[in-house]
Order: C-alpha cells, then structure tokens, then sequence
C-alpha cells in the first residue's frame, strides 16, 4: 500500500515546501471548479514563490468562480525518490491532487538551465513528456515566459505556447477549456482551435525545415489555420498591483513584499533580451504604488517592499514615489533592486536605505568606457566613480559591480579595465570608511539570446574564458577586491538551449533520461551527462553556441514577433562593431525599433510614429521634473 501524502512529508527536508496552506492561499472545493489549472514552477519552492508573475496569474484566476488554480514546485532530490520509490504523483499544494488531474498544466519558463525540470515534473505528474504521447485524458501542457520566445528547443514536450504577457491570454484560455468540457471537444480540435488565439503557438501544426547540411532552414505550417509569425501579446495597462500574495512557511529568495513600478525598459543594451520583449514602458503612478504598500503590509505582514522593475530609478517618477512611501510609512524599509548607475540613482538608493547602508549593487557591465558604448550601456567612468563617491560619501561600507566578459569586439585592455576600475573605487571606499571599504566584482559570461542585437554573435569557448578569469581572479585578490564568476559549462549550456532548434529536443530529453535536472544549480550540474546526450544524438552544441551566426541565416525563432523588428536589431549589431549608440528612448528621440506601430500604441506607419513620439516627449518632461528633486532627495536623507 503506497504511503500518504503526510508520511512522505516526514521523511523529507523543508517539508513545508509541499504543504500548503500558506497564508494567502486559495484552495477551493475540487468538484465545484468548471476548468481546474496548475500553475508549475520548474524549480524549487524556495525559487518558484518568488515569482511575481506565477502569484498575479495565480491571484487573476483564483478571483473567478469558475476556476480553480492551484501551483506545483520541482521536488527536490530526496522528495523525488520518496515519490518514485512510493509511486506517487507529484502533486499541486492546494487540493493535493496530480497533476495529471487537471484540465491545464501552464510552466514558467524563465531560465533555460530549468528545463530538464519541465521533464521530470512531468514524468512525476504521471503526464507523458512528449506532447505527441500524450490522449484525450491528458492535460494540456502550456509553457510562457522569457524562455518561450525561443519556443523550438522545448517545443516537442509543450502542447502551445503563450508569447508576451498572460494576464488576458490566462483568462481567454480559461473560457475556451470550460467551452471544450462542456461540448466534448477532443483533444485534437482543442488544439487546432487554439491557432485563432492571439499570441498562442502550437508546435505540433508546424514542421522544421532543413538544409542539406542538416542545420535549420525554417519552419513550415501544417495547417492553412497556422499563423506564419506569432505575435507577443501585450496590455496596454499594467494589471492591479499583487496585494495579497501568498506568505511562504519558510524562507525564500525575496522574502519580502513587492509591488511592479514599471513593466520594460528602453535603455537599449544590447545583450540585453528582457529590455528587447518587455516593450513598451508603462509605469504606475505614485498613488498607486503607496496604495499597493499600504495593502500589502495589511495583507501580509512584511515591513519591508521591494519596488520591481528592469531599472527602477528609470521610471519617470520615482523621486514622488519614494517621498509619498517614505513620508506616508515612516517603519516602512522600502528597497530598490535595479538601479542606473549614476549620481541620481544612488540620491534615490540612499533615499530609501532607513539607516541600513551596507552594499549597493552597481552594473556598467563591461570594464572600459569603449566596450560599453559598443554594447550600448550607456555609463561613463565618471558616472561609476561619481556614483561610488556620492554611495560612499553617504555612509554605504560596500558596493558590488556586475560585469560581463566574452563581450563582443572585448580586448585583454577592456577585461584588465575591470579590475582597474575595482582598484579606482576600493580607493574611494577607503577615503570616506576606512577599512570597512568592501568592494566586491563579479561576472558573468555572455550568453547570446534569441531577439537581441547579440543573437548573432558567437559564445566564447572555456578556454578563451578560463585565462580571463585567472587574470581577474589574481588581481582582484590582491588588490582586496572580492570577486566571483560564473562557471563558462553553465554558460555554454545556457547558449545551447537559447539558440537551439528542434534537435535540441533531443537531447534535452536524452540529458533528462540520463539523470540531469537542476541543471541551474551548482551541486547538480552534470556537464558529462549533456555531454554524453550531445553525442547520443549526433548534434555538435558548439555549433549553436560558438560561432557567430550569418545575419541572412533563418533563426529557429523568426516565426516570433516580439514587436521589435529584425532589421532594427541586425543594425545594432553592425552598430556594436562601429562603435555607434543610441539613447533612451523613454526620455529622448523615438529609435523607430518597432514599437512605434505596434498595436498597443495605438497607431500605424506614419501616424504611429507620431503618437509615439508625443508619448515619448512626455516622458521626457517627466524625467527632467525628476531631475530636479535631486535637491529635495538631499532632505528626505
């Protein structure tokens, strides 16, 4: 007889990440829900609850009658073979039911290292991995985020994909599923009726193309239905601010209250993919977000809030926000994550610190003012040591500067240059602290992702990258910096996956056979089951990662329209290697990306560009008048 769901509890570490009934939890009676969702994280607990995104869907669906939501974390190791060794199913936290129970099965891709997770959540679930396994007593398998728009490396194992912003699509997708239960649809009609969904794709009516060297050469619809290109959804206005989000039991990532201040970003980076599918920027008001805190803290008890958005000090009124949080919640300690890094960013930063000024994190990228204007970060040496003056000058003891290298067109004086400007800042660290002066660097490797300026360029190899590290790594030691790296396998994956086909698939599915899951965490990582995958399957990875790709080639991901156009990104990345920039254009000239005549601008061609362009002069009198409280940021310290 296989054992209870609370009998397995008690043989696990942090049971509390599959229990339930957390404050703020919505557990409905299963028998009275017309469509019945699950909502799965393909990460631990302690990640997935984290996620704005998974608690304003969950909160969207669980405030209509007719639907039941519920979520699902990856098991950790010693969960699973209690499940696998009891054959039991991996179950949703709120009415503990499989997952193979439900009508709908949605998945958060947002890092790409998760998805041998995806697999084995659903070999748990009791759910077939391959979408073509699957009958009409199966779920449907769903999958957005990030990572969905490469969809083709997961696209085997995923019935349909959301592209853009779920908070309409989740609900339209609730509707049609109660229609299709109530007329008996089979499974077949339900996901050909889905085709007529806007920003939905469903990889089984398509079919990969390719050329006579094997490699990718397009993607063709099955069906006269089939869209050629799928358009990313997007609304038009932020959704109501999360207020009541669900408390964990335990601790997690960000254990504290946040309220989204803005959604995109337009300072145009070029690694950057969030800053290219997240357009256009649209901001609350102050109002608004002093509301969501007063709401929050009733709701949850948190004494701290987070104000989340790509670059927080961007948007064009924050300097009235944090007077109207500060001086309406006195006790509230209110945090920045994303900050520009400039002089007004650390006034605000310093703003919001109540007292606590320990580090401020800073990210001008790469090490010399040329390779920042050549990936278009915006951010001059005076602007950093500026920053550190003003940080240091003002009580912070430490500052944390995130780098990356492997960038294009990088030189050994650009990498050098990063340990230099470390040595500039410790000095003025030391100046106004003494020896509580921590300076702290840390990098990352460059991975090119799909819709971005760098989805051509080419990956460096370990052994291009292991040299820099040691140099970084030496110097930084004794100059008494701290400094830390990312692992060039993890990256190198993470670029696989990012750029891959449908062949990826495979050995996707052959690494999962073989063991590898939380491929996103250091203890887990197998690089020698990939490995072994890779071979299995006759795909060399180093293709996808290592070269720099023909601009003229078919990407595995031109079927995806985020709304910024190929011809804009493919002319920023011949601008990386001459050296020319654009601005901001959330408060300068519209760059004409794409956005101009996307639908939610209310506008096409010409008359686009010109609504465009009277929103962007808004915003633009906007950040001048938040420019000008530089002096009122001084008092409110």
């Amino acid at each position: 007889m296989p054992a209870t769901i609370d009998e397995l509890l008690s043989r696990v570490s942090k049971p509390a990440r599959y229990t339930g009934g957390e404050w703020n939890t919505v557990t409905k009676p299963w028998d009275s829900a017309a469509v019945r969702m699950v909502l799965a994280y393909p990460d631990a607990y302690d990640i997935g609850m984290s996620n704005m995104g998974l608690g304003i869907l969950y909160d969207l669906l669980n405030r209509r009658d007719d639907v039941l939501c519920e979520r699902a974390f990856a098991p950790w190791e010693d969960m699973e073979a209690e499940l696998r060794r009891e054959g039991v199913a991996l179950w949703s936290l709120e009415n503990r039911r499989p997952l193979r129970d439900f009508d709908v099965v949605g998945f958060t891709f947002q890092y790409e290292l998760t998805y041998t997770n995806v697999l084995n959540m659903l070999d748990l679930g009791g759910i077939p991995a391959w979408s073509r396994e699957r009958g009409e007593s199966d779920p449907l398998v769903i999958a957005g985020g990030s990572g969905a728009f490469n969809p083709e490396p997961m696209s085997p194992f995923i019935d349909a994909f959301f592209i853009g912003e779920g908070e309409d699509a989740i609900s339209e997708l609730a509707d049609r599923v109660r229609e299709w239960k109530r007329a008996g649809t089979p499974r077949a009609e339900r996901l050909r009726s889905l085709l007529s969904m806007p920003g939905v794709y469903v990889p089984s009516f398509y079919e990969a193309r390719w050329d006579a060297a094997g490699h990718f050469a397009g993607l063709e619809p099955l069906v006269p239905e089939a869209p050629r290109v799928i358009h990313r959804r997007i609304v038009e206005q932020l959704p109501p601010p999360l207020v009541k989000p669900i408390v964990p039991f335990l601790q997690t990532v960000h254990d504290r209250a946040a309220v989204e201040i803005q959604r995109g970003c337009t300072q145009g980076c070029r690694f950057c993919q969030a800053g290219m599918i997240y357009r256009p920027t649209r901001e609350r008001t102050p109002d608004e977000v002093a509301e969501a805190a007063r709401q929050l803290m009733a709701n949850t008890g948190y004494d701290e809030l987070s104000l989340l958005s790509l670059s927080t000090t961007d948007h064009s009124e924050i300097v009235p926000m944090v007077q109207k949080l500060t001086g309406t919640y006195p006790d509230l300690k209110v945090s920045i994550p994303s900050t520009r890094v400039d002089s007004f960013s650390v006034e605000v930063a310093n703003a919001v610190a109540a007292g606590k000024k320990h580090t401020l994190t800073l990210a001008p990228e790469a090490g010399s003012q040329r390779l920042r204007l050549a990936i278009n970060k915006l951010v001059t040496d005076d602007d950093l040591l500026g920053a550190a003056e003003n940080a240091f000058e003002r009580g912070w003891t430490g500052i944390k500067m995130y780098f990356m290298v492997g960038l294009p067109t990088e030189t050994h004086e650009d990498v050098a240059g990063i340990v230099e400007m470390g040595k500039k800042v410790k000095a003025i660290g030391k100046k106004h602290v003494g020896g509580r002066a921590r300076v702290r660097v840390s990098t990352s490797n460059l991975v090119p992702k799909a819709h971005t300026p760098f989805q051509w360029a080419r990956q460096e190899t370990a052994e291009e990258l292991d040299p820099k590290h040691r140099m970084l790594r030496e110097e930084c030691r004794a100059a008494g910096i701290e400094f830390s790296w990312n692992d060039p396998a993890d990256s190198f994956l993470e670029a696989v996956l990012s750029r891959g086909d449908r062949k990826v698939a495979d050995a996707i599915h052959a690494a999962w056979r073989r063991g590898a899951k939380f491929d996103a965490w250091g203890e887990y990582f197998r690089g020698d089951l990939w490995d072994a995958a890779f071979e299995e399957i006759g795909v060399d990875p180093g293709w996808y990662a290592h070269r720099e790709w023909d601009t003229r080639d078919p990407l595995p991901w031109d079927h995806i329209d985020t709304g910024v156009t190929k011809s804009y990104l493919r002319g920023q990345w011949q601008s990386t290697l001459n050296g020319k920039t654009v601005a901001d254009c959330h408060h300068g000239a519209c760059n004409v990306c794409g956005m101009q005549s996307f639908d939610t601008l209310r506008g096409e061609g010409e008359q686009g560009v010109a609504d465009c362009q009277v929103k962007l002069g808004k915003l633009k009198e906007l950040r001048r008048g938040a420019k000008s409280y530089e002096g009122e940021l001084l008092e409110l310290v």
